[in-house]
């Protein structure tokens, strides 16, 4: 379900199972402690391996690009950053 206060456009529920995966999966960045990332090739990896989704890597793929397109993450130098909403 897409929270109304939230200010990214809504997606698909799978995807958005996707970044709860791998949001889980994230750590604190080595260069900002207050940022969670996830190298983008492990991210894949966990997503491809996810019991509870069951995606194939391009579904993976996809799921990851759109939530970057969304601003769910951004990218710097091949890890993946959590965005986290303003209040």
């Amino acid at each position: 379900m897409n929270d109304l206060s939230d200010p990214r456009p809504p997606l698909p529920e799978w995807v958005l199972n996707a970044y709860d995966v791998v949001c889980a999966h994230s750590h604190n960045s080595n260069s900002q402690e207050d940022v969670q990332s996830i190298p983008r090739k492990q991210a894949l990896e966990v997503l491809h391996s996810a019991d509870e989704l069951a995606l194939e890597s391009e579904d993976a793929n996809h799921a990851l690009t759109r939530l970057l397109e969304r601003g769910y993450f951004y990218e710097v130098d091949g890890e993946l950053r959590v965005t986290m909403p303003e209040d």
